[in-house]
């Protein structure tokens, strides 16, 4: 009706004469309207469309290069998203969930010679594709492409405005095509040279104790006193399960996760190099723990948490090339948000990441990462935004093979980037 008045207004003034064609120019208004709106398949089906848009200008300098790029943030890429739900009966409803994510320029692919990502940008990504049936007593059962238990299971303890930009992923993610460089500022290794995600490991997001979203059956429990479980399996073949708690005491807010997984899909999960690499184990494991602690009236927080990525392979074929099978990370974020000014939300904190990665054969033995990082973010409650800035700094060891020489260790220079940038939900 709203949009009818606005019309109506928008007509010129020889359109309040109500004899001529008045009806017929009012239906074609109708039928422009409609043929502009979102509408459901059938009236038994709800439908709500929601995503947001994250995009960011980031300045990186390697102590050779620097440069600045605009594109999408890697951490939380723009997309949108399609929920469809039906109720059955009181108990128990139905639904899908569709999940696009977009790429404008590439952030997850910026290198030194790639201002726009060096594969990906101007794209659309399936990122879910899932039906699933729910009961408020037993739980909820998605089949298709979804998260699996330990997605994120690092990154959804964090319960503040930093999982929008800079949760425990957000380090590597930034930085992890972009090529090493060591102190003189030659490349590192063979060809092109290695890049910052080739020394570290985890094949999600080079966070190990993370998993990502697969083809699976997973099932989440209902939540009592504060907890809930989720497993999922699927893939060739993957499988794990988490446990997660959320609740308050007295003036503190808290939650944390554990969880962990197996799988026997080098493809997918590659413990080792890429997923074509003939060196992946065909047993690797992964698990990881998070929590997060905010006291409510001063807004002071810490998050933190752990992740393992172990190859637990029994083959001297692969055997022979991998000199270090574990891969760990850990880290910790201190910060205070608080509500200080009308517009919304502050949010100031720190952090500081480890990384003690595994063998990538061919490529490296070993590496030592560390990340640190200082940042500020607003949120703008009237827009249903949050405005970021964060300063992140990088260095570390790479202990590459020798082929005709002993293997060498290689000190890196370190890598200081500036992102900035907002992301609007709608």
């Amino acid at each position: 009706m709203a949009a009818l008045m606005a019309g109506a207004w928008a007509m010129p003034a020889a359109a309040a004469d109500l004899g001529g064609n008045c009806c017929a120019d009012l239906e074609e208004r109708v039928a422009e309207l409609e043929a502009t709106t979102a509408r459901k398949g059938n009236r038994k089906v709800s439908l709500t469309i929601s995503g947001w848009v994250n995009e960011n200008v980031l300045w990186w300098d390697d102590g050779t290069e620097r440069n600045t790029y605009v594109g999408t943030n890697p951490v939380e890429q723009s997309r949108f998203r399609f929920v469809g739900e039906a109720k059955i009966n009181a108990d128990w409803s139905a639904g899908y969930l569709l999940e696009i994510g977009v790429w404008g320029g590439n952030g997850s692919k910026f290198d030194q010679f790639s201002p726009d990502g060096a594969t990906g940008a101007n794209s659309l990504v399936v990122r879910k594709s899932s039906w699933f049936v729910k009961s408020k007593t037993f739980g909820k059962l998605s089949v298709g492409q979804d998260s699996t238990a330990t997605y994120h299971l690092l990154d959804d303890a964090d319960a503040s405005m930093t999982r929008n930009f800079y949760d425990a992923e957000g380090p590597p993610d930034y930085l992890q095509t972009f090529y090493l460089r060591d102190k003189a500022g030659n490349k590192i290794g063979s060809g092109n040279g290695l890049k910052w995600g080739d020394a570290l490991r985890g094949f999600n997001n080079s966070t190990p104790g993370d998993d990502g979203r697969r083809n699976v059956v997973r099932y989440e429990s209902p939540t009592f006193a504060g907890f809930s479980v989720a497993t999922a399996w699927g893939e060739d073949d993957i499988w794990d399960a988490a446990v997660i708690y959320k609740g308050e005491a007295g003036d503190f807010n808290y939650n944390a996760r554990a969880g962990y997984g197996q799988s026997t899909d080098g493809f997918s999960t590659p413990c080792h190099g890429s997923s074509t690499s003939p060196d992946n184990a065909l047993n690797c494991e992964w698990w990881g723990v998070s929590a997060f602690l905010q006291h409510a009236p001063t807004g002071l927080f810490v998050y933190g948490g752990y992740g393992k990525q172990h190859d637990g392979s029994n083959n001297p074929g692969i055997d022979a090339s991998i000199v270090e099978k574990d891969s760990t990370t850990w880290f910790v974020q201190g910060g205070i948000e608080k509500k200080w000014i009308p517009l919304g939300k502050t949010n100031i904190f720190g952090m500081y990441r480890k990384d003690d990665a595994g063998t990538n054969p061919g490529k490296t033995l070993d590496s030592n990462i560390d990340f640190w990082a200082v940042g500020a973010a607003q949120n703008i409650e009237a827009a249903e935004a949050t405005l970021y800035l964060v300063y992140q700094h990088a260095d570390g060891d790479v202990t590459t093979p020798g082929v005709l020489a002993p293997p060498q260790t290689h000190d890196l220079s370190a890598m200081q980037q500036v992102i900035g940038g907002m992301k609007i939900n709608f």
